[in-house]
């Protein structure tokens, strides 16, 4: 990557296909970590980077929020964190020379994977109304520009602020205070296209959208239930907290419809066993369930606890537990003692035997983490699922005690943390009420936009400006190309970013992008260096102190540009001390000890090694701050995913060599796909029930009704293990198929992972 960009990748002549793998990370994790890091920071930087990464005194890996032991070994990070790192901490820097050269014509046609690589952003630079080129622009004009567009505005509920899970949490709680200053409620965030359907569930069954684990819970539990997560790529330092509950006696099962390596074995890189020998076997069991049928699994081992009990009563409930802290037992007895096992054998894929053994491991365990990811949360009946998550657990008393409870893998660094300091666009009056009498106004009650909502405000003009704190917004959300037809019709688009990604690309009549630091650089501010906080998946809170220069002069950072902002937007409107929170964090975290629950004492605490932990109600008190102020069982009709003859149930999923929508390289080697990622994974018996073959060339066609077809073309089929019936493409390409209709009841998370696709042999053929 040193001095010369990558070229493009958006097809992929070199596509080569070979068997996936049942091993994840040994040696040639560290390879695939260590060699890009070599080559492209050189050895001083690499050491000074990676050493630091997840260290109590060092920076937050700005890629998944998976919490951190107290204990940290000399290097804690994975392959894929030290990739996100390299990516970031770059020296290649985006020339000025470049926006003349390239017009926003020539960069739609590349692809994220090339635009990610032509490295980091330096300057400002906008793009003028009927323009088809960035050119530089300053500072304080740009501020200037978007106040005057902003105010311009009839109503403040015509701009939307989108917020990344890489924004710290200095950095969201300033800029919530921005946007409700400027008097709208429109905050859609990551969180909405991912968790939302977690926090809407756990928020009404045991009063908080959170994890009620700690990170040693997992050496102190009898079973772990993994499901629709895949560890080895997405958060592979849970792999060593895994095999440390292997080592503890613990029993694991993996839920899944794809089998994926790191579930199966794995090769820890800091130990002569995962170097030199088999390393540790994960899963136990794995059942490759169909894909939408986690609710009917669930139900059905719910049953037979129930049943147990029935039978032997008084030896498999916890009884105690169940009349002193929860309500709706006897309501969902009464629904479950008709669950049909027939359909549920036809939801799940699954045998009866495979429900049995699991029910049997959780009625004998006395401590049992369910952990989660998007496998769960991207599901028409994404809600409902995890309230029989809630369920099954709460039936054992399996939270608020150690070695046991829920446990939500959430997939950016502070994406939980944004949420915690007011990204959202319907807090609680609670937390407004706080907020004005902190900042002496007051804040709009309206109820704002999700990621969804912003872009059907966008189609009927009922939103014209857009800012996005971080992300990749048109490539995260579904329904690509009416996504970018919205974001096309806005008046102006700002996006505050590190790199390039295809949300700059594609904008509104007039469009702006900031350049902003990155979490590895020094944040110099009047007042000295400065540090923010990040909060993890188990609700620990801890600081990130950037380690190496900027990598250009004149970068700004995202407090510095929120804060620069709103001075130039509110004026004299505003009493607020903004320049204030750019010149010493300390400020804005003394405001946020005033008005966010648990950040007390925010700046003192912050300051100790390794952070503290926030006060969570389900795990520290069985105290359940619910509507009835106890932790409710409830009742939810399973609904299938049906599966019409001749079609397959998609998934959409990331790459190993992937965060989120960007993209490290074209290789996903667990799965056996190098140089290219334009395939298809299908079961082998569909291939052949569908009159196709490996190798072959598909159009993808997704099917909703009342609309016309939405396609993927000339898209190779792999013949691939997953469950019959599934079949699985990239995020986020396949988003183009998803759409915007689509979305979890309640939550309006895009269903990513329950999209009905036909395969038609490809009507134009391509190499590879």
């Amino acid at each position: 990557m040193k001095g010369k960009p990558l070229n493009d990748g958006t097809s992929y002549p070199d596509l080569k296909v070979s068997h996936p793998e049942h091993e994840a990370v040994g040696l040639p994790g560290i390879f695939h970590s260590m060699e890009p890091a070599l080559l492209d920071l050189g050895p001083a930087r690499t050491a000074k980077l990676l050493t630091s990464i997840n260290q109590k005194d060092g920076f937050d890996c700005m890629s998944c929020a998976w919490p951190d032991p107290d204990k940290r070994k000399a290097l804690e990070f994975c392959e894929n964190g030290a990739k996100a790192v390299i990516w970031e901490a770059t020296p290649v820097t985006v020339p000025s020379t470049f926006w003349a050269e390239y017009s926003l014509t020539d960069l739609l046609s590349k692809s994220e994977y090339w635009l990610g690589m032509q490295g980091r952003l330096t300057e400002p630079v906008y793009k003028a109304a009927g323009s088809d080129h960035y050119t530089p622009i300053s500072w304080n004009d740009a501020f200037a520009l978007v106040a005057d567009r902003l105010n311009a505005l009839p109503s403040p509920d015509q701009a939307a602020f989108y917020t990344s899970g890489r924004t710290a949490n200095e950095t969201a709680f300033i800029y919530q205070l921005f946007v409700r200053a400027f008097g709208t409620n429109n905050l859609p965030d990551c969180s909405n296209m991912c968790h939302e359907s977690t926090g809407t569930a756990l928020g009404e069954t045991i009063g908080i959208g959170k994890s009620t684990i700690a990170y040693d819970d997992f050496e102190r539990t009898q079973l772990i239930i993994i499901m629709g997560q895949n560890p080895g790529t997405n958060h592979p330092r849970m792999l060593t907290a895994l095999e440390d509950a292997k080592k503890q006696g613990a029993t694991i099962v993996a839920v899944n419809p794809l089998p994926e390596a790191g579930l199966f074995r794995y090769k820890n890189p800091q130990t002569a066993r995962g170097l030199i020998g088999h390393g540790t076997a994960i899963a136990d069991q794995y059942l490759q369930i169909r894909s939408g049928g986690d609710m009917a699994l669930l139900q059905a081992v719910a049953k037979r606890v129930l049943d147990a009990e029935a039978a032997a009563p008084g030896t498999v409930l916890d009884h105690d537990f169940l009349a002193e802290y929860t309500l709706g037992l006897d309501e969902l007895k009464a629904h479950l003692a008709d669950l049909d096992e027939a359909d549920v054998l036809t939801a799940t894929g699954l045998s009866s035997g495979e429900i049995d053994e699991l029910a049997d491991r959780y009625m004998h365990s006395d401590r049992t983490i369910i952990t989660w990811a998007m496998g769960l949360t991207q599901q028409k009946k994404s809600v409902e699922t995890l309230r029989e998550l809630i369920n099954l657990l709460l039936l054992k008393g399996n939270i608020g005690k150690p070695g046991a409870g829920a446990s939500p893998i959430r997939g950016h660094s502070n994406v939980q943390g944004d949420r915690t300091m007011g990204v959202w666009e319907q807090m609680s009056d609670t937390f407004l009420d706080s907020l004005a009498r902190e900042f002496d106004f007051e804040p709009p009650r309206k109820r704002g936009t999700d990621a969804l909502q912003t872009i059907e405000a966008m189609q009927r003009g009922d939103i014209s400006i857009f800012f996005a704190m971080g992300g990749n917004f048109v490539g995260a959300i579904s329904d690509t190309a009416a996504a970018e037809a919205a974001m096309r019709g806005t008046s102006l688009t700002v996006q505050v970013s590190t790199k390039l990604n295809r949300s700059h690309v594609v904008t509104g009549a007039e469009a702006l992008i900031l350049p902003t630091l990155g979490r590895t650089e020094v944040d110099l501010q009047a007042t000295g260096p400065q540090f923010v906080s990040v909060e993890d998946s188990v609700c620990a809170v801890h600081g990130s102190h950037g380690r190496i220069p900027p990598v250009a002069p004149g970068i700004l950072s995202e407090i510095a540009i929120v804060s620069r902002l709103a001075r130039a937007t509110l004026g004299a409107t505003s009493n607020i001390a903004w320049e204030s929170f750019e010149h010493d964090y300390d400020i804005i975290r003394e405001h946020i000890s005033r008005v966010v629950p648990g950040f007390e004492n925010f700046n003192t605490d912050v300051r100790r090694k390794g952070g503290f932990v926030l006060p969570n109600g389900p795990r520290d008190s069985r105290t359940f701050n619910t509507k009835t102020g106890k932790a409710m069982l409830t009742v939810n009709t399973l609904e299938p995913v049906v599966r019409p003859p001749g079609r397959l149930i998609l998934q959409t999923l990331r790459s190993h060599d992937q965060f989120n929508t960007t993209i490290y390289s074209l290789n996903d080697r667990y799965r056996g796909i190098k140089a290219g990622r334009d395939v298809i994974f299908v079961n082998p018996l569909d291939i052949e029930e569908l009159g196709l073959t490996d190798g072959q060339r598909v159009d993808i066609f997704s099917e909703w009704p009342g609309e016309p077809d939405r396609e993927l073309r000339n898209y190779r089929v792999v013949s691939y293990p997953t469950a019959k019936g599934c079949a699985a493409a990239y995020y986020p390409e396949a988003n183009v198929l998803i759409p915007l209709a689509s979305a979890a009841d309640r939550s309006n998370t895009p269903v990513s992972k329950a999209i009905l696709v036909r395969l038609e042999p490809a009507t134009a053929l391509v190499a590879g």
